[in-house]
């Protein structure tokens, strides 16, 4: 994608549907005058009169408990300079998503039209009885010294300039396990410090907190090493001026232990590190480009421990690692300040969870066998489900112990698991899914790449490195519409009606008609069919030349399923093949199948569905706690589409005891964990959440999840193919882009999945 084309995705991307990224949604109903009367004028006044009698009482009765402001004057925005208060606001509201996505902690981004420290300040203290907490943002030193320092102290609220300590907390999570593999102590290391801003002063402070001394470090600015004989110093700059006569970043690698960068890109030399300390540690944290590439700093010291701020490097020091959870451990407890004890606290706990045993849906979203503490996994990933329900509470905690907390937690499994249920409002599965997909693209086949969203999807696709597109259609109206969206990448593009295409539609027709010229099948009409996309495209899968293929967005499903049972067929041992779609709702993902194929399925095609539909959520990391739903529970029909799903879950409580399924049940029971604990305590699922519903017929599972799609705007993937021999995937009709482009990324995933089989299977028979 050309520069342009990039500039002009991203302005679409914040200016439509809706300008901008955030939006205020009411929690509470409306619909009635009475709700409205309640909302506001004449029952508004009630809690009014009891804040009034106690302010702290706002908290009881409004949102600001769960409100924080991220404001800032846009002076010091991250690669942009200072471009003022209006240009900054997109960068505030997408530190709001960040807030929301991570922590359900909800957002008011303000930006205030002032370089003035004074009425900078005296506008926070105004406005700052609306909110639990403020993030300062963006704001250039060393006027965000001084204007952190004098809000924590002036209010009773948390204060927090992320871009001060975001990175210190995260890299000193890092540093502290950094040092324990390489067997050093941070009382005694030496460390550079390339960097004299916010960020450089608030991390040098933090290591010192965590016992590093000052005599030990070196910080360097624009014009070299900081000495204390240099004039005109700043306050915080003088805090760390050395008394060695030194003045170049080469002078100060000479033997340093530790490099941290937070300065320019490529600065640090090979020879650089070659005369650092025995396993030095190189935190090179300058973004996008670090002080030193990765590729050249591991293959220069083999004995490296190496961090940077990109996410396609081991050890990524990641701001979100921090601050969302900072935040909502100090929301959560009332807290009047974010102190030093708070921070340090989440720097332990951040330590602390990269030493544990990592959940498999982490390893399956980046790749891994299975990651564990080590040289290249000294902090935890940013996609961790763990992190907010370890970070928060241990933030919780020194808040309470440092005496800062107004509302003390006394239950603390209570309170992780009112956190982890935090992340049902999100869609983290996604993002997983995505980054999942990138670790090992594979090529997959667009059946109707001349359709435009079916092109841009491939577009993404490609660019996004989820994949690598072949695509398939009239090649003179591929070609045009890739002009129309600037989409000038060197792939196949194939038309399987051209002549050129003649001697690979004669193979393929050659393959299809050995394989069913005993049922009614030609050689002529074989020939015939690969004129067809969706027949070509499912040969160039069955043969090796595509590892994936989508298709079905401008044709119904029967007609796009029936080649490729035919030319690709079942998997070895199925019976059936099937479908299940992933919704992304507010509780969290639901797979649900059915919802394609088999229409009236019998007992024993429940089971089968059943089963596959568990590997599939296995394979998104997660563990299967299934419901086999009917219009009764358990037993109240004797009527054959009741009795059919208790059949099947007999047979699966007999013979796959260890899976967590039950049932019949109606799906309020199946989704509401109070009813059927009340009710069914007997149940395989009574103290369970459910995560995915197996439908008894094909319209019960299709009307559910277009109504949930469309009513609840709950993002939908799938239907994901269940039981196919080779990855193949259909989407439904007038599929939308981001849609498309999750099917790929399923494509994708089960490719990388069938492969992975295939060679298991080939290793044991070599065995």
């Amino acid at each position: 994608m050309s520069e342009e084309s990039k500039r002009r995705e991203a302005l679409i991307y914040h200016a439509k549907p809706t300008p901008g990224k955030i939006k205020v949604v009411p929690t509470k109903k409306y619909a009635s005058q009475r709700d409205l009367s309640l909302a506001y004028s004449p029952g508004v006044a009630e809690p009014c009169l009891e804040i009034e009698k106690d302010k702290n009482n706002a908290y009881k009765y409004t949102a600001k408990g769960n409100l924080v402001a991220v404001i800032s004057n846009g002076t010091a925005v991250l690669g942009l300079g200072n471009i003022g208060p209006e240009a900054s606001k997109p960068v505030m509201e997408g530190k709001g998503l960040l807030f929301k996505i991570f922590a359900d902690i909800d957002v008011f981004d303000i930006e205030v039209d002032t370089e003035n420290v004074d009425e900078f300040i005296q506008t926070v203290k105004m406005i700052a009885p609306t909110f639990g907490g403020i993030n300062l943002e963006d704001i250039k030193a060393p006027e965000a010294f001084e204007i952190e320092r004098r809000l924590k102290k002036e209010l009773n609220i948390p204060v927090m300039h992320d871009d001060q300590h975001g990175t210190a907390i995260i890299s000193a999570a890092a540093l502290i396990n950094a040092l324990e593999l390489a067997e050093k102590k941070i009382e005694n290391v030496n460390i550079v410090i390339s960097g004299a801003g916010a960020a450089a002063i608030s991390c040098s402070r933090l290591y010192q907190a965590f016992g590093a001394k000052r005599e030990n470090m070196v910080m360097l600015d624009s014009k070299g090493v900081i000495r204390n004989d240099r004039e005109n110093l700043s306050k915080e700059k003088a805090e760390f001026a050395t008394h060695r006569k030194i003045d170049t970043l080469e002078e100060a690698m000479d033997n340093a232990d530790v490099f941290i960068g937070l300065s320019m890109p490529d600065i640090v030399t090979p020879e650089m590190l070659l005369s650092m300390a025995k396993t030095p540690i190189v935190f090179a944290m300058a973004n996008p480009n670090p002080e030193v590439k990765y590729d050249i700093a591991v293959k220069t010291r083999k004995d490296i421990i190496m961090a940077t701020g990109r996410s396609d490097h081991p050890n990524q020091v990641n701001n979100v690692l921090g601050f969302p959870f900072i935040f909502r451990g100090a929301l959560d407890v009332r807290a009047t300040k974010i102190n030093e004890a708070m921070k340090m606290a989440a720097v332990k706990a951040l330590a602390r969870l990269a030493k544990e045993p990592v959940p498999e849906q982490v390893n399956i979203a980046y790749g891994e066998t299975k990651l564990a503490f080590g040289t290249d996994y000294i902090i935890p990933k940013p996609f961790d489900p763990r992190l907010i329900a370890e970070v928060p509470p241990a933030v919780a905690k020194a808040a309470m112990e440092s005496g800062v907390a107004n509302e003390p937690i006394t239950d603390w499994e209570k309170y992780k698991d009112i956190l982890r249920e935090r992340l049902g409002s999100d869609n983290k599965l996604v993002r997983l899914l995505l980054n999942r997909a990138k670790l090992d693209p594979k090529r997959v086949v667009f059946a109707e790449a001349d359709q435009l969203d079916v092109l841009k999807a491939a577009q993404i696709a490609y660019e996004d490195g989820i994949a690598y597109p072949i695509l398939l259609g009239r090649k003179d109206a591929i070609e045009r519409l890739m002009d129309e969206i600037d989409f000038d990448a060197d792939v196949p593009i194939i038309d399987p009606k051209a002549d050129e295409e003649t001697d690979r539609k004669n193979k393929y027709a050659e393959v299809y008609w050995k394989q069913r010229k005993r049922r009614g099948v030609t050689l002529y009409s074989a020939q015939k069919l690969m004129r067809e996309r969706n027949y070509f495209a499912a040969m160039m899968v069955s043969e090796g030349d595509a590892d994936a293929l989508i298709s079905g967005y401008s044709r119904n499903y029967p007609t796009v399923v029936k080649p490729m049972l035919e030319l690709i067929g079942m998997t070895k041992g199925t019976t059936r093949v099937a479908t299940t779609n992933v919704m992304m709702t507010k509780r969290g993902p639901l797979f649900l199948s059915d919802t394609s194929i088999n229409i009236d399925p019998s007992a024993k095609d429940l089971t089968k569905i059943a089963q596959m539909t568990s590997q599939v959520v296995k394979m998104f990391g997660m563990t299967p706690i299934m419901a086999m739903t009917s219009y009764s529970n358990f037993g109240s029909s004797d009527h054959i589409n009741a009795s059919k799903v208790r059949e099947a879950v007999s047979y699966l409580h007999r013979h796959f005891p260890d899976m967590i399924v039950d049932g019949e049940l109606q799906t309020d029971f199946a989704l509401n964990n109070e009813m059927r604990r009340e009710k069914f305590p007997f149940s395989k699922l009574a103290d369970k959440k459910v995560n995915t519903l197996i439908f008894p017929n094909l319209d019960a599972a299709n009307i559910t999840y277009k109504l949930l799609k469309e009513l609840n705007e709950a993002q939908s993937i799938g239907p994901i193919m269940m039981g196919m021999r080779k990855p193949v995937h259909i989407l439904q009709l007038g599929a939308n882009v981001d849609e498309i482009v999750n099917m790929t990324a399923i494509a994708v995933i089960d490719a990388q999945h069938k492969e992975k089989w295939e060679q298991e299977k080939a290793n044991s028979k070599s065995v």
